[in-house]
Protein backbone atom coordinates (compact mmCIF):
# COMPACT_ATOMS: atom_id res chain seq x y z
CA UNK A 1 0.00 0.00 0.00
CA UNK A 2 1.18 3.64 -0.53
CA UNK A 3 -1.75 5.79 0.36
CA UNK A 4 -3.49 5.17 3.69
CA UNK A 5 -6.17 6.90 5.43
CA UNK A 6 -5.62 8.64 8.56
CA UNK A 7 -8.15 9.48 11.05
CA UNK A 8 -7.64 12.11 13.88
CA UNK A 9 -9.88 11.90 16.66
CA UNK A 10 -9.56 15.59 18.59
CA UNK A 11 -12.27 15.49 21.58
CA UNK A 12 -12.91 17.02 25.16
CA UNK A 13 -12.75 14.50 28.40
CA UNK A 14 -14.63 14.21 31.34
CA UNK A 15 -13.83 12.63 34.79
CA UNK A 16 -16.05 9.53 34.00
CA UNK A 17 -13.37 7.08 32.78
CA UNK A 18 -15.70 4.69 31.19
CA UNK A 19 -17.66 7.81 29.76
CA UNK A 20 -14.36 8.71 27.74
CA UNK A 21 -14.09 5.63 26.84
CA UNK A 22 -17.14 5.24 25.37
CA UNK A 23 -16.98 8.30 23.49
CA UNK A 24 -13.60 7.66 22.20
CA UNK A 25 -15.43 4.27 20.82
CA UNK A 26 -18.54 5.75 19.49
CA UNK A 27 -16.10 7.86 17.43
CA UNK A 28 -13.93 5.60 16.46
CA UNK A 29 -17.03 4.28 14.33
CA UNK A 30 -17.92 7.49 13.17
CA UNK A 31 -14.55 8.20 11.32
CA UNK A 32 -14.28 4.62 10.01
CA UNK A 33 -16.98 5.13 8.57
CA UNK A 34 -15.97 7.84 6.86
CA UNK A 35 -12.92 5.69 5.62
CA UNK A 36 -10.49 6.12 8.16
CA UNK A 37 -8.06 2.85 8.08
CA UNK A 38 -5.44 4.12 10.90
CA UNK A 39 -7.37 5.87 14.05
CA UNK A 40 -5.30 8.29 15.88
CA UNK A 41 -6.85 9.00 19.49
CA UNK A 42 -5.24 12.24 21.99
CA UNK A 43 -2.84 11.85 24.59
CA UNK A 44 -4.59 10.14 27.76
CA UNK A 45 -8.14 10.28 26.32
CA UNK A 46 -9.76 7.92 29.12
CA UNK A 47 -9.46 10.77 31.66
CA UNK A 48 -9.52 14.67 32.42
CA UNK A 49 -5.41 15.19 32.01
CA UNK A 50 -4.88 14.68 35.75
CA UNK A 51 -1.44 15.73 35.76
CA UNK A 52 -2.20 19.41 36.58
CA UNK A 53 -2.14 18.73 40.13
CA UNK A 54 -0.04 16.21 42.66
CA UNK A 55 -2.82 13.25 43.77
CA UNK A 56 -2.05 10.24 45.17
CA UNK A 57 -5.64 8.99 44.26
CA UNK A 58 -5.08 9.72 40.73
CA UNK A 59 -3.09 6.78 40.51
CA UNK A 60 -6.48 4.81 40.57
CA UNK A 61 -7.19 5.84 36.67
CA UNK A 62 -4.20 3.86 35.83
CA UNK A 63 -4.54 0.15 34.36
CA UNK A 64 -2.55 -3.22 32.79
CA UNK A 65 -1.57 -2.47 29.07
CA UNK A 66 -2.67 -4.72 27.85
CA UNK A 67 -5.62 -4.33 29.80
CA UNK A 68 -9.44 -3.43 29.87
CA UNK A 69 -8.83 -0.97 27.67
CA UNK A 70 -6.95 -1.98 25.01
CA UNK A 71 -9.46 -5.04 24.94
CA UNK A 72 -12.19 -2.87 24.23
CA UNK A 73 -10.98 -1.15 21.63
CA UNK A 74 -9.50 -4.25 20.14
CA UNK A 75 -12.70 -5.86 19.59
CA UNK A 76 -13.85 -2.78 17.95
CA UNK A 77 -10.44 -2.65 15.96
CA UNK A 78 -11.09 -6.59 14.59
CA UNK A 79 -14.67 -5.39 14.08
CA UNK A 80 -13.99 -2.13 11.87
CA UNK A 81 -11.04 -3.40 10.24
CA UNK A 82 -8.96 -0.58 11.57
CA UNK A 83 -5.58 0.09 13.16
CA UNK A 84 -5.94 1.99 16.62
CA UNK A 85 -3.23 4.24 18.60
CA UNK A 86 -4.59 4.63 21.82
CA UNK A 87 -2.80 6.75 24.64
CA UNK A 88 -2.91 5.33 28.05
CA UNK A 89 -2.27 5.48 31.50
CA UNK A 90 0.13 2.48 32.01
CA UNK A 91 -0.03 0.80 35.68
CA UNK A 92 3.24 -1.91 35.38
CA UNK A 93 3.44 -2.89 38.63
CA UNK A 94 2.77 -1.61 42.28
CA UNK A 95 4.21 1.80 42.45
CA UNK A 96 5.56 2.12 39.00
CA UNK A 97 3.50 3.38 36.26
CA UNK A 98 4.04 4.73 32.90
CA UNK A 99 2.73 7.46 30.26
CA UNK A 100 1.95 4.80 27.38
CA UNK A 101 0.52 4.60 23.89
CA UNK A 102 -0.58 1.01 22.62
CA UNK A 103 -1.30 -0.04 19.16
CA UNK A 104 -3.81 -2.14 18.03
CA UNK A 105 -3.59 -4.07 14.31
CA UNK A 106 -6.42 -4.41 12.15
CA UNK A 107 -7.69 -7.64 13.13
CA UNK A 108 -7.50 -6.59 16.39
CA UNK A 109 -3.97 -8.13 17.49
CA UNK A 110 -2.41 -5.91 20.31
CA UNK A 111 1.32 -5.15 18.50
CA UNK A 112 3.16 -3.35 21.51
CA UNK A 113 3.23 -0.33 23.28
CA UNK A 114 5.31 2.87 23.19
CA UNK A 115 6.51 4.34 26.61
CA UNK A 116 7.30 7.86 26.57
CA UNK A 117 10.36 8.57 27.04
CA UNK A 118 10.73 12.62 27.92
CA UNK A 119 8.24 13.39 30.63
CA UNK A 120 7.52 17.21 31.47
CA UNK A 121 7.42 19.07 35.03
CA UNK A 122 5.96 22.05 34.86
CA UNK A 123 3.44 24.15 36.04
CA UNK A 124 0.05 22.04 35.40
CA UNK A 125 2.55 19.76 33.93
CA UNK A 126 3.73 17.56 36.88
CA UNK A 127 3.92 14.59 34.80
CA UNK A 128 7.55 13.55 36.49
CA UNK A 129 4.91 12.88 40.06
CA UNK A 130 3.19 9.99 37.82
CA UNK A 131 5.77 8.58 35.03
CA UNK A 132 8.47 6.88 35.31
CA UNK A 133 10.36 7.33 31.79
CA UNK A 134 9.92 5.17 29.01
CA UNK A 135 12.45 2.22 29.07
CA UNK A 136 11.36 0.43 25.64
CA UNK A 137 13.38 2.69 23.61
CA UNK A 138 11.42 4.26 20.77
CA UNK A 139 9.22 1.82 18.82
CA UNK A 140 8.09 1.67 15.04
CA UNK A 141 4.51 -0.63 14.69
CA UNK A 142 4.27 -2.62 11.41
CA UNK A 143 0.91 -2.91 11.12
CA UNK A 144 -1.76 -4.23 7.96
CA UNK A 145 -1.48 0.12 6.44
CA UNK A 146 1.65 1.06 7.46
CA UNK A 147 4.78 0.82 9.63
CA UNK A 148 3.75 3.48 12.28
CA UNK A 149 6.29 5.40 14.50
CA UNK A 150 4.97 6.37 18.36
CA UNK A 151 5.93 9.74 20.17
CA UNK A 152 3.65 11.12 22.62
CA UNK A 153 3.39 15.07 23.28
CA UNK A 154 6.40 16.18 25.50
CA UNK A 155 8.32 14.03 22.86
CA UNK A 156 7.46 16.45 19.99
CA UNK A 157 10.38 18.47 21.25
CA UNK A 158 13.15 16.20 20.88
CA UNK A 159 14.50 15.92 17.23
CA UNK A 160 16.51 13.11 18.57
CA UNK A 161 13.41 10.99 19.10
CA UNK A 162 12.28 11.86 15.94
CA UNK A 163 15.08 11.15 13.73
CA UNK A 164 15.46 7.65 15.88
CA UNK A 165 12.48 6.38 14.96
CA UNK A 166 12.46 7.68 11.22
CA UNK A 167 15.03 6.07 11.34
CA UNK A 168 13.19 3.27 12.50
CA UNK A 169 11.77 2.35 9.48
CA UNK A 170 8.22 4.73 10.23
CA UNK A 171 6.09 5.78 7.11
CA UNK A 172 4.97 8.49 9.54
CA UNK A 173 5.10 9.66 13.21
CA UNK A 174 1.79 9.80 15.61
CA UNK A 175 2.26 12.34 18.63
CA UNK A 176 -0.61 11.71 20.80
CA UNK A 177 -0.52 15.05 22.73
CA UNK A 178 -2.45 16.55 25.27
CA UNK A 179 -0.85 20.71 25.68
CA UNK A 180 -2.86 23.88 25.51
CA UNK A 181 -2.82 27.90 27.06
CA UNK A 182 -2.68 28.89 30.54
CA UNK A 183 -6.57 30.58 30.84
CA UNK A 184 -4.41 33.76 32.09
CA UNK A 185 -2.54 33.99 29.08
CA UNK A 186 -2.96 36.60 26.74
CA UNK A 187 -3.55 36.66 22.77
CA UNK A 188 0.20 36.85 21.46
CA UNK A 189 1.65 34.05 23.87
CA UNK A 190 -0.96 31.98 22.98
CA UNK A 191 -0.08 32.10 18.95
CA UNK A 192 3.63 32.17 19.87
CA UNK A 193 2.70 28.98 21.75
CA UNK A 194 1.15 26.90 19.52
CA UNK A 195 3.46 27.89 16.61
CA UNK A 196 6.32 26.71 18.13
CA UNK A 197 4.49 23.31 19.02
CA UNK A 198 3.52 22.78 15.41
CA UNK A 199 6.54 24.66 13.62
CA UNK A 200 8.89 21.92 15.57
CA UNK A 201 7.02 18.96 15.05
CA UNK A 202 6.58 20.25 11.09
CA UNK A 203 10.55 20.87 11.10
CA UNK A 204 10.24 16.20 12.04
CA UNK A 205 8.27 15.79 9.49
CA UNK A 206 11.11 18.17 6.52
CA UNK A 207 14.70 16.85 8.65
CA UNK A 208 13.05 13.21 7.95
CA UNK A 209 11.24 13.00 4.39
CA UNK A 210 7.83 11.59 6.28
CA UNK A 211 4.61 12.86 7.32
CA UNK A 212 3.53 13.37 10.89
CA UNK A 213 0.27 13.12 12.34
CA UNK A 214 -0.27 15.49 15.82
CA UNK A 215 -3.62 14.33 17.99
CA UNK A 216 -4.66 16.56 20.91
CA UNK A 217 -7.42 17.52 22.99
CA UNK A 218 -9.91 20.07 23.46
CA UNK A 219 -11.66 21.59 26.60
CA UNK A 220 -11.06 23.52 29.48
CA UNK A 221 -9.43 21.77 32.77
CA UNK A 222 -7.95 23.11 35.65
CA UNK A 223 -7.09 26.43 34.23
CA UNK A 224 -5.60 25.24 30.89
CA UNK A 225 -7.46 25.60 28.02
CA UNK A 226 -6.17 22.68 25.97
CA UNK A 227 -5.60 24.39 22.35
CA UNK A 228 -6.90 21.68 20.13
CA UNK A 229 -5.18 22.18 16.79
CA UNK A 230 -4.93 18.64 16.14
CA UNK A 231 -2.95 18.94 12.20
CA UNK A 232 -1.35 16.53 9.73
CA UNK A 233 2.25 17.31 7.62
CA UNK A 234 3.12 16.26 4.50
CA UNK A 235 6.79 14.78 4.07
CA UNK A 236 8.29 18.31 3.58
CA UNK A 237 6.28 20.33 6.46
CA UNK A 238 3.06 21.69 4.49
CA UNK A 239 0.07 21.26 6.27
CA UNK A 240 -2.65 19.04 4.96
CA UNK A 241 -4.89 19.85 7.93
CA UNK A 242 -5.70 21.55 11.01
CA UNK A 243 -8.44 21.55 13.46
CA UNK A 244 -10.03 24.13 15.47
CA UNK A 245 -8.50 25.36 18.76
CA UNK A 246 -11.90 24.82 20.65
CA UNK A 247 -13.89 22.25 18.69
CA UNK A 248 -14.17 18.26 19.08
CA UNK A 249 -13.41 17.23 15.23
CA UNK A 250 -13.08 14.03 13.28
CA UNK A 251 -11.16 13.80 10.25
CA UNK A 252 -9.80 11.71 7.59
CA UNK A 253 -6.72 12.79 5.77
CA UNK A 254 -5.09 10.92 2.86
CA UNK A 255 -1.34 9.94 3.51
CA UNK A 256 0.73 9.14 0.18
CA UNK A 257 3.62 7.57 1.65
CA UNK A 258 5.20 7.25 -1.80
CA UNK A 259 5.95 10.63 -1.66
CA UNK A 260 8.70 10.56 1.13
CA UNK A 261 10.94 8.66 -1.18
CA UNK A 262 10.68 11.54 -3.48
CA UNK A 263 11.42 14.29 -1.10
CA UNK A 264 14.29 11.91 0.13
CA UNK A 265 16.01 11.72 -3.22
CA UNK A 266 15.43 15.72 -3.88
CA UNK A 267 16.46 16.68 -0.59
CA UNK A 268 18.67 13.97 0.67
CA UNK A 269 19.08 15.30 4.46
CA UNK A 270 19.59 11.26 5.37
CA UNK A 271 21.95 10.65 2.41
CA UNK A 272 24.45 13.72 3.88
CA UNK A 273 24.14 12.77 7.26
CA UNK A 274 27.74 12.92 9.17
CA UNK A 275 27.38 10.00 11.24
CA UNK A 276 31.03 9.75 12.15
CA UNK A 277 30.36 13.26 13.50
CA UNK A 278 27.79 13.14 15.75
CA UNK A 279 29.50 10.85 19.15
CA UNK A 280 29.13 14.10 21.36
CA UNK A 281 25.03 14.15 21.12
CA UNK A 282 25.02 11.65 24.18
CA UNK A 283 26.62 14.35 26.10
CA UNK A 284 23.94 16.57 28.52
CA UNK A 285 26.20 19.55 27.36
CA UNK A 286 29.70 20.55 25.40
CA UNK A 287 31.71 22.38 27.43
CA UNK A 288 35.98 22.37 28.33
CA UNK A 289 35.37 20.01 31.18
CA UNK A 290 33.31 17.57 28.98
CA UNK A 291 35.34 17.91 25.50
Amino acid sequence: MTKVQVGLVQMSCTGNKQENLDKAIVKIREIAAQGAQVVCLQELFTSLYFCDEEDYNNFKLAEAIPGPSTDALSVVAAELNVVIVASLFEKRAAGLYHNTTAVLDADGAYLGKYRKMHIPDDPGFYEKFYFTPGDLGYKVFKTKYAKIGVLICWDQWYPEAARLTALMGADFLVYPTAIGWATTQDLPTNTEQYNAWQTIQRSHAIANGIPVVSVNRVGREAGVEFWGGSFVSNPFGTILYQASHNEEELKVVEIDMSKSDSYRIHWPFLRDRRIDSYSQITKRYIDDESI
